[in-house]
C-alpha cells in the first residue's frame, strides 16, 4: 500500500534537483511568478514552502513572505537559504495553521495540494488566513497524468497511488492523490473561493536546449502541471 510522503528522506537531493530542472526550474516556478504578477508589498504565504526557492523569488520582487513545511528537513534547508528574512514554521496543510485571520494578501502553494486525500479543510483554513479579495495561487499534478501514465485506471475516480523518482541520483517515491477536475473545481467553490484563472502554461523560453527531451524541442508546452489562481 501506498504511503505518505517524507520528504525528510530526501530533502538535499530533491531541492538541489529542483534548482535547475526543466520542471521547476523552467516550468513550475516560472508560471507561479507569473501568476503572481506585480507583488511589491504584498504578505504571502508559501505553503509548502520546501527549501524555499520560490520564497527566494518573491522576496526579490519585494515581497514580505512566510512560508510552512512539513518536512523539518526542508525547512531547515529554506532557513539556510533565506536566514532571518522569512518567517518559516513547521506545519501540515490540512491542519489548524498557525497565523491569525486576515493576515496574507496571497498564498501560493506550488504542488502540494496533490498530497492531500481531501481539499476541503485546507483551502477553508487557507482561505481563513486570506484577506478578503485575498488570491490563492496553486499548481498540482495536471489531472490528466494519472490515467496518461497508468493506462487503464479510471479518471473519475480518486486514487492514491506512487510513482518513483530520481533526484541528483538518489531514488525516492511520491505518493499522491488523483482527483478528477471537477472534484478539484467544487473544492474550491465550497470553500468560498472564486476560480479566476486555469491555466496550462509554456516552459520557459530560458530553459537550455540540453535538458529538453528531443520530444519537446520544436514545442511550447508539455502535459505535466495545471495551475490556478483563485480569490477569496
Amino acid at each position: 500500500m501506498a504511503q505518505q510522503t517524507n520528504y525528510d528522506d530526501f530533502a538535499q537531493a530533491y531541492s538541489d534537483e529542483n534548482e535547475s530542472s526543466l520542471l521547476n526550474a523552467y516550468y513550475e516556478r516560472p508560471a507561479m511568478l507569473e501568476l503572481a504578477g506585480d507583488v511589491s508589498g504584498r504578505r504571502i504565504l508559501d505553503i509548502g514552502c520546501g527549501s524555499g526557492p520560490l520564497a527566494a523569488a518573491l522576496l526579490e520582487r519585494g515581497a514580505q513572505v512566510e512560508g510552512f513545511d512539513s518536512s523539518v528537513a526542508m525547512i531547515n534547508l529554506a532557513q539556510r537559504r533565506l536566514g532571518e528574512r522569512v518567517r518559516l514554521s513547521v506545519a501540515r496543510l490540512g491542519e489548524d495553521l498557525p497565523y491569525a485571520a486576515n493576515t496574507f494578501d496571497d498564498a501560493v502553494a506550488s504542488l502540494v495540494f496533490h498530497y492531500l486525500p481531501t481539499w476541503n479543510a485546507a483551502l477553508t483554513e487557507v482561505h481563513r488566513v486570506l484577506k478578503p479579495g485575498g488570491r490563492l495561487m496553486l499548481s498540482v499534478n495536471h489531472p490528466l497524468l494519472y490515467p496518461w501514465n497508468h493506462p487503464g485506471k479510471d479518471y473519475f475516480k480518486p486514487t492514491l497511488y506512487t510513482d518513483e523518482f530520481t533526484f541528483k541520483g538518489q531514488r525516492a517515491e511520491l505518493t499522491y492523490w488523483h482527483h478528477p477536475l471537477h472534484v478539484m473545481a467544487d473544492a474550491f467553490l465550497k470553500a468560498g473561493f472564486h476560480i479566476e484563472r486555469i491555466w496550462e502554461p509554456p516552459f520557459s523560453k530560458d530553459a537550455p536546449e540540453e535538458i529538453l527531451p528531443e520530444n519537446l524541442r520544436e514545442r511550447d508546452a508539455f502535459l505535466s502541471f495545471l495551475f490556478f489562481e483563485l480569490r477569496t
